[in-house]
C-alpha cells in the first residue's frame, strides 16, 4: 500500500504562503519559533512546519539548536519542528527580525520584502503547513528538524508549481488563497518523497523506516489492517523473520516495539474519525480494534489526555480558523 498518503491521510493539512524575500548580500534575517505565532497563524493547529524555496542565487540556514545547511537555487528547506532560525548570506553586521521588514497589514497578497547590503541576489519564497489533531503521528514527530531538499532537474517544476499561485494572489482573483495553500501542500508531499528516496542510510524515524524491508513490510500489514488481533509473533511470520529481529528494528527506527506503534495508530485514527464522523464512540472503537468501548476509554485517554467524547466535542466547538487571522494583526510582527 502507499503508506505515505495513508499517514498523511490521517491529519487535517493545509498550508500558505506568507511571503517572497528578495534579499541582496550580506543580510541575515531570524525568525521566530512557530510556537510563538500558531496562536495567531492557526488557533487549531497542533503543529507548525515552517519551509523556505530558494528560487534564486544562494543562501544558509541556521537554528538555535546548531543546525546549519548551504542551500541554493531549486532547494527547499523545511523547520519540520517550527524551530527559530535564521536564513542569510556572507557575514552581515546584524541580523534583522523578520517583523522589522514586514510591510504592516493588511496585505493585499503576500507581501515581496526587500533587504539586504546591495550585492548579490538570492530570492525565497516563504510559507508554512499546518495540521491538527496530532495525537501520535509516526512522520511528522521523527522528520529531521531542518529538513534540506535539492529538487535538481525538478527546479523547474517547483518554480512554476509556486509561481502560477503566485501571479494569481497578485491579480487578485478569486480562489488565489486555495492555489496557494495547494501548492504548499504540494510541494510539501513532493519533499518528503524525495528525502525518502535520498536521505542518508545512518537516518533514523518513519521515513528511513520504509528503506528497511522488514519493518516496511511490517507497517504495510498494520497499516493495512489496523483493527486486526496483531501479535508480534503473527506479525513477525507474516513478515518472515524473528520476534526478536522485528522488535529490534521498530526500536532502531521508530523507538518502540511493533504493538506500542499500532496502538498509537490506532488511536490516531480515531481521533480522526471522531471529529470527521458521526459514527458512536462504539463503533469508532470496533472500526480501529477494541473490543470494548471500555478498554478504547481507558487508551484514547491514556494517549490523548482526554476521553473521546471530550475530543469529538473540542473538535466540534474549535475556531476552525484558517489563514491570516481577522484581527489583520500580522503574527510576525512585535
Amino acid at each position: 500500500m502507499d503508506l505515505l498518503s495513508d499517514v498523511l491521510r490521517s491529519i487535517r493539512l493545509s498550508g500558505a504562503v506568507l511571503f517572497r524575500g528578495e534579499f541582496s548580500a550580506p543580510w541575515a534575517v531570524a525568525a521566530p519559533p512557530a510556537r510563538t505565532v500558531a496562536a495567531l497563524l492557526h488557533p487549531d493547529a497542533a503543529h507548525l512546519v515552517l519551509f523556505h524555496v530558494v528560487a534564486e542565487g544562494s543562501a544558509w540556514a541556521k537554528t538555535a539548536q546548531g543546525d546549519h545547511t548551504d542551500i541554493a537555487a531549486g532547494d527547499i528547506v523545511v523547520l519540520c519542528g517550527g524551530d527559530a532560525h535564521v536564513l542569510g548570506s556572507g557575514a552581515p553586521e546584524r541580523t534583522a527580525q523578520i517583523g522589522e521588514i514586514l510591510p504592516p497589514r493588511p496585505w493585499p497578497e503576500p507581501p515581496r520584502l526587500h533587504y539586504g547590503g546591495g550585492g548579490e541576489r538570492t530570492a525565497i519564497v516563504c510559507g508554512f503547513l499546518h495540521c491538527d489533531e496530532i495525537v501520535f503521528h509516526p512522520l511528522l514527530r521523527t522528520l529531521p528538524r531542518l529538513l534540506r531538499v535539492r529538487m535538481g532537474t525538478s527546479a523547474e517544476w517547483v518554480e512554476a508549481n509556486l509561481r502560477y499561485p503566485l501571479e494569481e494572489a497578485g491579480a487578485g482573483r478569486p480562489g488565489s488563497s486555495s492555489l496557494l495553500a495547494r501548492a504548499a501542500e504540494l510541494l510539501f508531499v513532493d519533499v518528503l518523497r524525495r528525502h525518502l528516496a535520498d536521505g542518508p542510510a545512518e537516518e533514523r524515524g518513519w521515513l528511513a523506516a520504509l528503506r528497511d524491508p522488514a519493518v516496511a513490510t511490517a507497517l504495510e500489514l498494520l497499516h493495512g489492517d489496523p483493527a486486526a488481533a496483531w501479535s508480534v509473533g503473527l506479525l513477525a511470520r507474516r513478515v518472515g523473520t524473528s520476534r526478536t529481529v522485528l522488535s529490534e528494528r521498530f526500536r532502531l527506527h521508530l523507538g518502540q516495539p511493533p504493538m506500542q506503534y499500532l496502538t498509537r495508530w490506532r488511536i490516531q485514527l480515531a481521533a480522526r474519525m471522531l471529529s470527521d464522523q458521526e459514527e458512536s464512540i462504539a463503533a469508532v472503537a470496533e472500526r480501529v480494534g477494541y473490543e470494548s468501548e471500555r478498554a478504547f476509554h481507558r487508551a484514547f485517554k491514556r494517549h490523548a489526555g482526554v476521553t473521546p467524547a471530550a475530543w469529538r466535542k473540542g473538535r466540534r466547538c474549535g475556531t476552525g480558523a484558517t489563514g491570516v487571522p481577522a484581527s489583520g494583526r500580522s503574527p510576525l510582527r512585535a
